[in-house]
């Protein structure tokens, strides 16, 4: 690979698409790995830590301008040893040293550039650098170590005590009820950054943020609130029209970087989709807006078309840039879309605003879409049928182009906590739609799971690409893995799958606990030491690990019959309580754990033939508070024990482990719940 390139380093030999693409640079990178840190310990140089990802816009930008200038390469290489990670691959390194550049500077993002001392603990660091700022900063820390190297030290104790404190929970020693009151705060103070007009937060760039979603669909459906469902239907339609969702290929981009879901960045991570996915999936089962049904089956289109492998592997992410140009694959000039539609234009650009709304820059246009289906249709004096078939061919001829066009980069590592979101994603659509197709997906999602993540000794990898499983497993790893698991159990009633989840958390237990806080950490006790282990306890664009892993136990409890889980999960949720009601929305995963305990919540036992029959028929209605065992026969699962009556298919209705008499049918069942 090195003969074409006038220089290759060591990243050649990793498998991270991120890393390969710096492999080339001029500057002498190298991964996280014992000979970089012993190179920066025997020259007593200062270690950068360049962290980024494969489909990062402004990862790309400072490569170009700094990594692949062969003057800056020669003092980078000269004055550090210069470490390369990917993010995505090393997220419990991403967290120590994104933490200490929020310290340092108030803020984080990528690419994320941390100088440190040999030893590891942080000493400066920043987001994107331009050529001559990053120059002078290299120049500047060179001499401070040098000429100052006590000064030095001293910053670096003081900020990696605050990495090392910093989303610790202390365990709260005075436990209070779990009640709905923490949620009705917290959605008040909430509600108020709420953006009334194009939904979402009222501020700029918006992240679509599938758990807040998920959390208010859920405490407004609980609680009766009639403004609630209003607003997540606004942000849904916003979304679903607006640029950052691929209008003729399904799936959304990372975010918008308006106010008004109209300009993505381009980039399409495999995490977003899949949660998004689940949220359309459970917000059409209430709502029943066909919009979210549209969404849902083309995103699932999108992912298997460009993000699914062949042995049922889902890749990572789609990069934002394509010839160097961000977006370009996407956009479209107005002549090259007339040539493309012919007589058809007239309409498709007026529904996917071709005009003064959908025009981004250089003459191009963003797809997107303003006014309903039945407002078009009227306008151009067809039916909605007639307007929809139109739009469909339009939508096939746009997609067929674009196919032709120079794609993105694809990432291709599979990463197991991410193939766990989307498998969830999967099971959350067959449970909702019925279709068979997104169960064998999910199926073969498991098995790819089971069969090269899932290790001998219980573990589970992070990372798979070509063949190899690398990196040991984090706790999101585990968490997303569980919860898919145990989601996969409740629409099949395979209870293989139960089994794996219920071992994995086991696993979790011994080697991810935190006795003194109840929490666990992010990684494992098996893992290396970094300079701080890290907490996970605040939900972001993907959830927390502690919060997931608080929520499996919770399910698995109720499943598994064992009460010290749900314990476990009650205690966890209680040490977040002041969190929780000061921000919900960096706690939404938590809310739904809240609403869990502090209402009502169902187990559903089906025993019997008709079993699947009967797991179908509730399909059609929306209870959120609710789980499902089922057997065809006699099981010894504890909610299934001793409830078989032959010729007969019973549906118990439980709380606590607590049953009703048996009904047989499911409508009988369904008017047991509050």
């Amino acid at each position: 690979m090195s003969e074409n390139h006038p220089h290759t380093n060591n990243l050649i030999h990793e498998t991270s698409p991120y890393l390969l693409q710096h492999a080339h640079n001029p500057v002498n990178w190298f991964a996280w790995n014992e000979e970089a840190l012993n190179k920066a310990k025997q020259e007593n140089k200062l270690i950068l830590v360049s962290i980024g990802y494969s489909a990062c816009h402004w990862c790309h930008v400072m490569e170009h301008e700094s990594f692949e200038d062969e003057q800056v390469a020669r003092l980078m290489n000269d004055l550090f040893v210069c470490i390369k990670v990917d993010r995505e691959e090393r997220p419990d390194i991403d967290q120590v040293y994104m933490h200490a550049v929020q310290l340092m500077t108030g803020q984080g993002g990528w690419p994320l550039n941390c100088f440190a001392l040999p030893d590891g603990r942080p000493v400066y660091g920043g987001t994107y650098f331009q050529k001559k700022q990053w120059m002078n900063v290299l120049l500047s820390l060179a001499d401070t170590w040098k000429t100052e190297p006590g000064r030095v030290l001293e910053y670096a104790e003081k900020l990696t005590e605050g990495v090392r404190l910093g989303e610790q929970v202390v365990k709260t020693q005075d436990p209070q009820p779990i009640t709905l009151d923490v949620l009705h705060e917290s959605v008040k103070r909430w509600s108020a950054r709420f953006d009334s007009t194009d939904g979402g937060p009222a501020k700029a760039p918006k992240f679509p943020l599938p758990n807040n979603y998920l959390f208010l669909l859920r405490y407004a459906y609980h609680t009766g609130d009639k403004e609630l469902p209003e607003h997540v239907k606004l942000t849904l339609k916003k979304m679903a029209f607006g640029g950052i969702y691929d209008q003729a290929g399904g799936g959304f981009a990372r975010y918008s970087t308006d106010t008004l879901w109209k300009v993505p960045h381009f980039e399409k991570m495999l995490y977003d989709n899949a949660q998004l996915v689940s949220l359309y999936a459970e917000a059409y089962r209430w709502l029943r807006e066909p919009l979210y049904k549209d969404v849902v089956y083309e995103t699932l289109d999108f992912i298997e078309r460009e993000l699914l492998s062949p042995e049922g592997a889902f890749y990572s992410a789609l990069d934002a840039d394509s010839e160097g140009e961000e977006g370009k694959f996407y956009v479209w000039k107005k002549d090259e879309l007339e040539n493309l539609l012919g007589p058809d234009f007239p309409l498709a650009a007026d529904y996917f605003n071709i005009n003064a709304r959908g025009y981004w820059e250089h003459d191009n246009y963003i797809l997107l879409r303003h006014e309903e289906d039945a407002q078009i249709a009227e306008k151009h004096g067809i039916t909605t049928k007639t307007l929809q078939e139109k739009i469909k061919a339009a939508k096939k001829k746009i997609l067929d182009h674009r196919a032709a066009r120079v794609r993105p980069g694809l990432d291709d590592k599979s990463l197991t906590s991410w193939n766990a979101l989307m498998l969830r994603g999967y099971v959350d659509a067959y449970d909702t739609f019925g279709e068979t197709r997104f169960l064998d997906v999910a199926l073969k999602s498991a098995e790819f799971i089971v069969t090269k993540q899932l290790r001998s000794d219980g573990g589970l990898w992070h990372s798979y690409k070509n063949g190899r499983s690398t990196i040991n497993g984090f706790l999101e790893d585990y968490a997303f893995v569980i919860d898919a698991f145990t989601g996969l159990y409740q629409v099949t009633f395979d209870l293989r799958w139960l089994d794996k989840g219920r071992e994995l958390a086991e696993y979790v237990i011994k080697h991810f606990e935190d006795e003194a806080s109840g929490m666990f950490w992010f990684t494992s006790d098996l893992d290396p030491e970094l300079i701080a282990r890290k907490m996970e306890s605040s939900d972001n664009v993907i959830p927390a690990s502690n919060s997931a892993m608080a929520r499996n136990l919770f399910y698995l409890g109720h499943l598994t019959g064992k009460t010290a889980w749900t314990g476990r999960s009650r205690e966890m949720l209680n040490n977040m309580q002041r969190e929780l009601k000061a921000y919900g929305a960096g706690y939404s995963n938590w809310g739904l754990l809240q609403l869990d305990l502090a209402l009502p919540f169902y187990e559903l036992a089906v025993v019997g033939k008709a079993v699947d029959k009967i797991r179908a028929a509730f399909r059609d209605y929306y209870r959120p508070n609710k789980i499902f065992a089922g057997s065809p026969g006699p099981a010894d699962l504890p909610l299934l024990q001793n409830r078989f009556v032959e010729g007969k298919t019973l549906i118990y209705v439980c709380v606590n482990n607590t049953c009703e008499l048996p009904v047989e049918h499911w409508s009988d069942a369904l008017a047991r719940f509050t």
